[in-house]
């Protein structure tokens, strides 16, 4: 018998701290808008580390660390592990003050086997790369539309898990650019599945913290052309994450 924690509660806690990064979060996400235990995983995990951080005073390492780590990896063999730690001593510098410490705190409660090492701490990215997300409610069901915008790939995530297509109509998702801009679609919805879709640099420059998305209901296959988008069945908006 091993007491190792499950690999879910292990995401669940590095979700919550911040910690996944790439294809990694966006799984987190749609596990979390799909999977009722692993969104009850994240809850529990919010919960047990919102008290951290009334206990932890900000703190700011001292240079030498940094010079020590950079010199640790320096001296290390040519792994790809080593090579994306080099390409991250940079932006681990801004993984400082209250989320850094919160975050050492956190995984020290986790029960690692010795074949398991934690992520590196990693801070949150400039403000124009930093990713965007917003969880949309499907009417009075407890069913979300988890979408995730990721900037330096100009690339959206839509996780439309536990929806089921009624056949007779398509659900399409809308920006709204709060200007003077009509609405910009962003595609119909798969229901059940997750889909990436790449974005035209055209709409890329519209997505931003606290734009509205809308999702309405249209014939199969989408608004026609020419035609005006129809009702609105839900919204939500884009916040970073």
């Amino acid at each position: 018998m091993t007491d190792d924690p499950h690999p879910d509660t292990v995401m669940a806690a590095e979700y919550v701290l911040g910690l996944l990064e790439g294809e990694d979060l966006l799984a987190a996400r749609a596990r979390e808008a799909s999977d009722a235990t692993f969104a009850a995983d994240v809850a529990l995990w919010q919960d047990r580390l919102a008290a951290l951080l009334d206990e932890i005073a900000p703190q700011t390492p001292r240079e030498e660390v940094w010079q020590r780590i950079a010199s640790e990896l320096d001296g290390a063999s040519d792994s790809a592990e080593v090579i994306s730690l080099n390409a991250r001593i940079k932006r681990w510098k801004m993984a400082t003050g209250l989320a850094a410490a919160a975050a050492v705190a956190a995984i020290s409660l986790l029960v690692l086997s010795p074949s398991q090492t934690p992520a590196p701490v990693v801070g949150p990215d400039t403000i124009e790369a930093a990713p965007l997300a917003a969880s949309i409610p499907i009417g009075d069901t407890a069913l979300r539309l988890a979408v995730t915008y990721l900037p330096e790939r100009e690339e959206l995530f839509v996780s439309a898990s536990g929806l089921t297509a009624d056949g007779v109509h398509d659900h399409e998702l809308w920006l709204d650019p709060q200007d003077d801009s009509p609405l910009m679609s962003l595609g119909v919805i798969a229901p059940g599945e997750e889909r990436r879709v790449a974005l035209s640099p055209e709409v890329a420059a519209k997505m931003a913290d606290g734009s509205p998305l809308l999702l309405t209901r249209e014939p199969l296959g989408g608004k026609p052309p020419e035609a005006a988008a129809g009702p609105v069945v839900a919204q939500g908006r884009l916040q970073k994450i």
